[in-house]
């Protein structure tokens, strides 16, 4: 896809890593996520984010992802894939394969080792981005890389014309509100929200959607979600958007650390039998008597988004 013809925008699910074991890919389920994943009329597909577990991956298990991703997806959506790494070259290197498999655009992080100042985190991208095969997507998520895209510092970069959207995670809406009009003087980038719990108050205020981790198991909700904002449709809204909130409090909060989002969403996926709910290490998938609660509060769930759904 041409990077002068890619909005993003829309809902753009970060796609859980379906694993067996250690550096071992469930091939089947992961085409199952992805079927199901699209099945929901979602407007782009995301690998190796946060969701994907991306930094406990190897290297060899991350390139085989994005040949079968690109592969399956076959064009019918744009695939962004991670490319995050405290390397960059290796960041580089992944980025090159994925625009060899066919992917759309990258997603890159700061790296999340060094503590990297302003003037070194510009300078950083300006390089890693004019290296960049692909159009390239910020990813704004100072919770797990200790950084934060501060305005100035944003504002130069998306001077650079391969920059066309960032994804902020930082669950700061005073920041994504700035970002929003930052972005009148660049009308050719966009905004995406990373926490769900925020989507609908995101797109009803200029957002342009959400890379929401609930999309894996009920992409049409958020697509709904989106679409209702978009229409400025306020009934709907606060109906799709109370279904979004009990998604993140049944499923995401079963466990006590900070894994559990992750854990909530790939055991549902197990117990929608959709993939396994194997993590990567250093995490462990839940045990049974969570997972009995995941199960319960899954068809909870189910019943009240049925309802909902057009």
């Amino acid at each position: 896809m041409a990077r002068d013809t890619l909005k993003v925008s829309g809902i753009i699910p970060p796609m859980v890593t379906p694993l067996l074991g250690r550096d071992q890919l469930d091939v089947e389920g992961l085409e199952r996520l992805i079927e199901h994943i699209l099945s929901g009329g979602v407007h782009g597909l995301f690998a190796l984010g946060t969701t994907g577990e991306a930094p406990s991956l190897g290297y060899r298990l991350r390139r085989e992802l994005i040949d079968r991703v690109c592969k399956q997806v076959n064009g019918r959506v744009p695939v962004f894939i991670g490319v995050t790494d405290t390397s960059f070259v290796e960041s580089i290197t992944l980025a090159e394969h994925a625009a060899t498999a066919g992917a759309s655009a990258v997603v890159i992080a700061p790296p999340y080792y060094f503590p990297a100042g302003q003037p070194e985190l510009a300078d950083y991208f300006t390089d890693i981005v004019n290296e960049m095969p692909l159009p390239v997507v910020l990813y704004n998520m100072p919770g797990c890389t200790k950084i934060n895209f501060e305005l100035d510092t944003l504002s130069m970069l998306f001077k650079h014309p391969n920059i066309i959207a960032i994804k902020d995670s930082s669950g700061q809406m005073h920041y994504y509100h700035s970002v929003i009009r930052m972005l009148r003087e660049f009308p050719d980038k966009t905004v995406l929200i990373g926490p769900e719990e925020m989507l609908a108050e995101a797109t009803l205020l200029g957002g342009n959607g959400g890379v929401s981790g609930g999309a894996n198991l009920f992409p049409q909700l958020y697509v709904e979600l989106y679409n209702a904002a978009i229409r400025q449709d306020i009934q709907t809204v606060n109906t799709l958007h109370r279904s979004v909130i009990e998604v993140s409090s049944l499923l995401y909060r079963v466990g006590r650390h900070g894994s559990s989002t992750i854990k909530g969403i790939k055991c549902a996926l197990s117990c929608m039998d959709i993939c396994s709910d194997v993590m990567a290490e250093p995490f462990g998938k839940f045990i049974e008597p969570e997972r009995a609660v995941i199960e319960k509060h899954l068809a909870q769930l189910d019943d009240m988004i049925l309802s909902q759904q057009h």
